[in-house]
């Protein structure tokens, strides 16, 4: 598998039968990586992760590779490898945020880690011992990334993660997902083309459900994701 964190091999989703919102889907993941991925709406980004993090049924794959090994995206290994930030997050309502990620940390076998510096840098102190159900929109999502960076998994998947933040903790966002290459391979969905260009070592297009383009380095630019998407006035 050329030494890719993850490599999928023809995957295809459906919330009905026969009618695919992936089809014919693969990709391959390195160790180490920012990779953006952008679509328009309705092109199956929320559904492509949902996948890949075990919570949608309707699947199929010819095959799924962590680290060179075939997996399972149920498999407990794969679950341990991967941390999952959704782009609306309605769960764990009852918990606060340090008893959330008291939990997450136990399962995945880690010891509670230091958030301190996560905490300030999201402008979150005032939140940790709330219930998470009387959060706003944006400050739920900071509990959700402040334990998905402080876990540091190898894969970490990260579903609009802008949507919601104000100016600060996006510009925030942005530095820790830049320096996340330390840890492990970031990939994430956006609408945003600056959170796709100011961040990502690879761009993958996403279009009818499949891998249409692939952008790196400098190719990495406004007008050739605009030009790939075929609407500009999308962003």
């Amino acid at each position: 598998m050329g030494g890719n964190i993850l490599e999928l091999q023809n995957l295809s989703a459906w919330y009905s039968e026969g009618k695919n919102v992936l089809s014919g889907f693969s990709l391959q993941l390195r160790p180490h990586e920012v990779v953006g991925l952008i679509g328009l709406n309705g092109a199956g980004k929320t559904t492509f992760l949902k996948t890949l993090s075990g919570l949608h049924e309707g699947f199929r794959c010819d095959g799924v590779y962590l680290n060179g090994q075939s997996a399972s995206f149920r498999d407990r290994g794969f679950k341990l490898s991967r941390y999952t930030v959704f782009a609306e997050d309605n769960s764990f309502q009852y918990f606060t945020f340090r008893e959330y990620l008291s939990y997450a940390a136990a399962a995945y076998r880690q010891k509670l880690p230091d958030v301190s510096e996560l905490v300030r840098g999201f402008h979150f102190e005032d939140y940790t011992g709330t219930l998470l159900k009387d959060l706003s929109t944006g400050s739920k999502k900071k509990a959700f990334l402040i334990a998905a960076f402080a876990l540091k998994r190898p894969l970490l998947l990260l579903d609009e993660p802008v949507n919601g933040l104000d100016f600060q903790s996006t510009e925030y966002l942005y530095r820790l997902i830049a320096g996340y290459k330390e840890y492990g391979t970031v990939l994430f969905s956006s609408h945003i083309l600056e959170s796709i260009t100011l961040t990502s070592d690879r761009v993958l297009v996403l279009e009818e459900g499949q891998i249409r383009r692939s952008f790196e380095g400098g190719e990495i630019n406004a007008a050739n994701i605009r030009e790939a998407l075929h609407d500009e006035n999308e962003f």
